[in-house]
């Protein structure tokens, strides 16, 4: 008889090797999670965009069914679970269903719950507070992480901000985010009435704002799983940040690298020890399972500072769950599941931790997140289909074959293409294209892109064809729906 409490890494992995329970991941795409239906039997995955054109033996997608336009991930996760095929697919697999997912909300739960499932994250009540900008720096402040020099305050207006920032002493070259936002959308450089003018309608009126002053430094990623046993603490990463190739929003997030000297070895550890710490007090507040912390990383001084939390996977999650660290022992996603798996568990977290800590733990990788940037808005025709693609000595890149995972890429000369844009969506400023997953780096030691990144990224653009709008849609075209899918 196998034993009621799991203790050791071998045990849990056997126990989700075994899974019985249905567990779901319902988004846009898959790409969040990919791969973990490979840790965990009976992980399905019901995505709004067939990324792989139905051959991906895990993923299941309904027909597209009439529909208000969506305005969140939300709204298309409650679209999905109220489909019919979803719902019919869902009760013929039969079991108790789990549902994750990247985004939800109280309709969500309530849906979930109406299909006899759970949802195995914090409420989205709690996740909702816990995502507010001025919250994490309260969060961070009380676990001693400390947040780039701010004030959190209200803005009136122009005068009024620069009032706000001589008295804490933060000059008035500083950067504004409001409560919620992600990827450069509610984040805004100011350094004159100017500045200020072009943004105003997005600062004034909407509640208190977090004031920052502006330092030179490099962005960072971390990802960690607050469990019963502690904080499970995931590698640093850098990030890609509003190259103008690959985002048409400044200090807009556009990929990562995972590699084992991206940053000194005293910066690793010391960004390691604040999330573990943040991680500890999330869970005072009454948080588990998986986050995501952006740490801002000063270029002169190397003082780590913590720039926001996502109570939450991210867009980061498949470079953790892939790392070397991840086929050694599991996934971080994995203790997530485990958490509110309400399985009895044991585990020695600062072992575990101190051998993901470890530089052989960690091999080089890059995702670039490719989106439209030019201001115009047709009709994609042709868009390169999901598989590994080659490059060739020339620079040339071609489609060499197809395949679901990143694992496939065997050298620096291919890539692992996942198409988000499908023939016949509306291809406007700011739509996403795809995600290009590369070993080795995408960015040069000054962390900015690479020639070789540079090639993958014109070859991916390239590769897509679009036709004009019909004349009667010239006029007021599709709107960017002003919200990330991954």
């Amino acid at each position: 008889m196998p034993s009621a409490v799991l203790n050791n890494i071998s045990e849990i992995r056997r126990h989700f090797h075994r899974n019985e329970d249905p567990v779901y991941f319902v988004s846009a795409t898959n790409f969040n999670l990919l791969g973990l239906d490979e840790w965990c039997k009976n992980f399905k995955y019901i995505c709004y965009i067939d990324c792989y054109g139905g051959k991906h033996p895990n993923v299941f997608c309904p027909s597209e069914q009439p529909h208000a336009e969506f305005q969140s991930i939300e709204d298309i996760n409650n679209y999905l679970l109220q489909h019919k095929e979803v719902v019919e697919w869902i009760k013929g697999r039969g079991g108790k269903p789990k549902f994750v997912f990247l985004m939800f909300d109280e309709v969500t739960e309530r849906l979930a719950k109406d299909l006899g499932g759970e949802v195995w994250f914090p409420s989205a009540k709690l996740r909702q507070n816990m995502d507010n900008k001025i919250e994490t720096v309260r969060i961070g402040n009380k676990a001693g992480v400390p947040s780039v020099p701010n004030v959190l305050a209200e803005v009136k207006d122009y005068e009024d901000l620069k009032k706000t920032c001589d008295k804490a002493g933060i000059g008035h070259d500083v950067v504004l985010q409001s409560a919620f936002g992600d990827s450069g959308h509610t984040t805004f450089f100011i350094n004159s009435e100017a500045d200020f003018r072009r943004h105003e309608h997005e600062i004034v009126g909407e509640g208190e704002i977090k004031i920052m002053k502006r330092i030179d430094c490099r962005g960072s990623a971390i990802e960690a799983c607050a469990t019963k046993e502690g904080t499970i603490v995931g590698p640093l990463m850098t990030e890609l940040v509003g190259f103008k190739e690959l985002t048409p929003y400044r200090g807009g997030w556009c990929g990562n690298e995972i590699f084992s000297t991206a940053f000194p070895p005293k910066t690793r550890e010391r960004a390691r020890e604040l999330t573990f710490k943040f991680g500890e007090q999330l869970r005072k507040e009454g948080y588990r399972g998986y986050f995501e912390l952006d740490f801002l990383i000063d270029k002169k001084t190397g003082d780590i500072w913590l720039g926001e939390l996502n109570p939450r996977i991210t867009g980061a999650s498949s470079m953790t769950n892939h790392a070397a660290f991840a086929h050694a022992d599991a996934p971080l996603f994995l203790f997530h599941l485990l958490e509110f798996s309400k399985k009895k568990f044991k585990l020695d977290v600062a072992e575990l931790n101190n051998r993901w800590a470890d530089p052989k733990m960690i091999d080089s990788w890059s995702q670039m997140v490719i989106k439209h940037t030019d201001d115009s808005v047709d009709i994609a025709t042709e868009v390169p289909e999901t598989g590994i693609y080659r490059m060739a000595e020339d620079g040339s890149v071609q489609f060499d074959r197809f395949d679901y995972h990143r694992r496939a890429v065997e050298s620096e000369q291919e890539a692992f293409f996942l198409r988000i844009l499908q023939p016949g969506d509306y291809r406007y400023e700011g739509a996403d294209i795809g995600i290009l997953v590369t070993r080795g780096r995408s960015m040069t030691p000054g962390f900015q892109l690479n020639d070789r990144g540079k090639r993958w990224i014109d070859a991916i653009k390239s590769g897509v064809k679009a036709r004009p709008l019909p004349m009667q849609e010239a006029g007021p075209v599709v709107a960017d729906p002003a919200f990330k899918i991954m």
